[in-house]
């Protein structure tokens, strides 16, 4: 069986390519982050070029190196159309497709997930409070006007407060998307073992899973209704440089709501340093991860192999989990 090549393993090369080689509804969840379109803009993408510090200012909705272009949205569709297409076609009857975005390109990225194919039954809010201003002022632009100080100081005072449109991000939606299921929902999960949201998850104190969800704590309110655990510094890893990682616990709530078997298939296309791989692998599901970096396969390895060795250790034992979950805000059943 040729998926025995994929299954469990993190392959480097382009998503399109290996997800062809996929066989037909093999999988039950997908979950990723997609490059917002930055490796398709043109052919001369450099990691090394784009990873530089003297690079990171633009927004940071948008990954580094990434110029505001009108055609951008329509080529970010029409790459993202063939690659729900793929997707569509590996996943399972009612199998769900969790896909995150910046909030400027995710009616683009909605629409072609929509065209492919699938049902979108939600979107999901990852609302968080640290993030920095982009906007910009234009004091240095009036400077070279060519004309006298007394003007130029006047233009400034009318323009005082007045900034490039760059509202302070301070959100990412997530689109959830879900393959039509055969029959009724009931005959689907019977025949597929997927299809079914689980509302035995929880969210913030003890709270019904929710479409909006928090690491950081934010007020008594949001914090009972929303919040996840922060992050700690280990789960990311001293060498993993890659500059959107996903907090472990924002992918191990997605999946513990959508996957219901206990050898379900969790794939994620562009895996990057592997957050959705490790949160699978740590709820005791399969994975297949794609990423045409090496570099963030190799971190993404690591991180694996590092998981794998807490859980042989018994850092992740049935009992500890059920605490952690506990912990969380989580029920397991």
């Amino acid at each position: 069986m040729k998926n025995k090549n994929f299954i469990n393993k993190i392959i480097t090369g382009d998503s399109i390519e290996v997800l062809s080689k996929i066989d037909d509804n093999l999988v039950d969840v997908v979950l990723t982050d997609p490059p917002y379109f930055l490796d398709k803009l043109d052919n001369n993408w450099n990691y090394e070029t784009v990873s530089k510090k003297n690079n990171q200012y633009t927004i940071k909705s948008l990954p580094a190196g990434m110029k505001f272009d009108r055609e951008q949205g329509k080529r970010f569709y029409t790459w993202y159309l063939e690659v729900s297409k793929e997707i569509f076609r590996v996943l399972k009857p009612g199998g769900f497709f969790f896909s995150f975005s910046s909030p400027r390109l995710y009616h683009r990225m909605a629409s072609a997930i929509d065209d492919a194919g699938f049902e979108i039954r939600d979107a999901f809010m990852w609302l968080y409070t640290q993030n920095q201003a982009k906007a910009m002022g234009l004091d240095h632009f009036i400077e070279k006007i060519d004309t006298d100080e007394k003007t130029k100081k006047q233009i400034k005072e009318k323009l005082e407060g007045w900034k490039t449109p760059q509202i302070k991000s301070c959100f990412e939606p997530i689109s959830m998307a879900q393959k039509p299921t055969e029959q009724t929902y009931l005959n689907n999960i019977l025949k597929h073992d997927v299809g079914l949201l689980n509302t035995n998850i929880k969210i913030g104190d003890n709270m019904f899973p929710a479409n909006v969800f928090t690491i950081d704590s934010i007020n008594g309110l949001i914090d009972k209704a929303f919040l996840l655990p922060k992050p700690t510094k280990k789960e990311k890893g001293d060498y993993n440089d890659h500059k959107t990682v996903k907090p472990l616990a924002v992918c191990e709530y997605l999946i513990k709501l959508s996957a219901f078997s206990d050898d379900a298939i969790i794939l994620d296309p562009f895996v990057g340093s592997g957050t959705t791989a490790v949160a699978a692998k740590k709820l005791g599901k399969r994975y297949i991860g794609i990423d045409s970096n090496e570099r963030y396969v190799k971190i993404a390895e690591k991180r694996l192999k590092e998981i794998e060795k807490e859980m042989k250790m018994g850092l992740f034992s049935q009992q500890d989990n059920i605490k952690k979950s506990l912990q969380l805000g989580f029920q397991i059943v």
